[in-house]
């Protein structure tokens, strides 16, 4: 397959290039960049990639949808709101790893991202692609989830498909790596400011929490609002989304054990490790999510702990996930990937 990549001078954009190169069912990647106009060598557009003779051509819908088989793209929010339409009306396929297409309503994606929306019509078109749990085999346009979303996402999942937990007491304290910020600089992703370290940001306020909403809602109608906070910690990467919920009436450790390994025993991506509560080290490398509970039976709440690695299972690595499923390849292809262990 020829595959187009459109942003690869962003950390998700350049792991992803990695990615797509070793694929086993990607002949050639084609890189595009919408801010430049001329042809540009890889080695100055991405200095990392000194040893890479490859191009970047100018962005062209008509050149991508001409000479590849599919599109990535990861860019900045506010770009593919702009950039969807060509490949809608073509039904031509899309993976889109920037938050524009997640939300199905303009009121909701401006509220959170404070950009114009794409038309009402193009959200409703495009596929939120959890990967263990969206399947995008028929899908156009895949919305890849955004980092928060999949671990916490993961993290909820059995307990709220089963209805093992009261909705309206989940509590989610979720952490991320600097990575999680991108490339822009910031006075809180400074060096100086964020080692040795923990800084709140964004409460109440992170743009992952509606699509998190969102999709709990398909799980359980009942879903209103999430209590979601993030915390900025001084690692590189890796995500780690602590989650409260006190739980049914009836419900012990052993039917929360039984839910979890009843979801994801079959899921190649996901560990679940029952007790045995995993650490954001042992992911980070992988596509993997790992999921340990602990449960406390004098409040009757149960905490779940999920981890990942924020630039592969929440971003990259979950884009080469919903490829394999798109296109009908092996769900692990190009994604055999081991821990950095140190």
């Amino acid at each position: 397959m020829q595959a187009a990549l459109v942003g690869v001078t962003g950390y998700a954009g350049m792991i992803l290039y990695q990615l797509l190169k070793n694929h086993p069912n990607v002949e050639q990647v084609h890189i595009y960049d919408h801010k430049i106009s001329k042809n540009a060598p890889l080695s100055e557009v991405a200095p990392i990639f000194k040893n890479d003779s490859s191009v970047v051509a100018p962005y062209d819908p008509t050149t991508i949808m001409g000479a590849d088989d599919v599109v990535f793209f990861a860019t900045s929010s506010g770009v593919t709101s702009q950039l969807s339409a060509p490949y809608l009306e073509k039904h031509f396929p899309v993976i889109d790893l920037s938050g524009d297409m997640r939300l199905k309503t303009e009121q909701a994606y401006e509220k959170w991202y404070h950009k114009p929306s794409a038309p009402t019509a193009a959200l409703q078109a495009a596929t939120y692609g959890l990967a263990e749990f969206d399947s995008v085999k028929d899908a156009t346009y895949v919305a890849n989830p955004g980092c928060y979303a999949t671990a916490t996402l993961l993290g909820l999942a059995p307990l709220v498909q089963k209805h093992l937990i009261n909705v309206k007491s989940i509590i989610v304290d979720a952490k991320s790596g600097t990575s999680g910020a991108g490339k822009k600089l910031s006075a809180s992703t400074h060096f100086t400011e964020a080692n040795d370290n923990l800084q709140i940001y964004k409460p109440n306020h992170h743009q992952h929490i509606p699509e998190i909403v969102q999709e709990l809602q398909k799980w359980d109608p009942s879903v209103t609002t999430l209590q979601f906070m993030t915390t900025l910690i001084p690692v590189t990467r890796g995500i780690m989304s602590t989650i409260y919920a006190q739980v049914n009436p009836g419900v012990d450790e052993q039917t929360l054990l039984a839910a979890f390994h009843d979801t994801y025993d079959d899921q190649p991506f996901i560990n679940f490790t029952a007790t045995d509560l995993p650490t954001i080290k042992q992911v980070v490398g992988t596509n993997n999510c790992d999921i340990g509970i602990a449960y406390n039976p004098e409040t009757q709440f149960v905490m779940v702990d999920s981890v990942i690695d924020n630039m592969l299972k929440g971003a990259a690595g979950q884009a080469v996930q919903n490829f394999n499923v798109l296109f009908g390849f092996s769900k692990t292809a190009g994604l055999n990937l081991q821990p950095a262990l140190i």
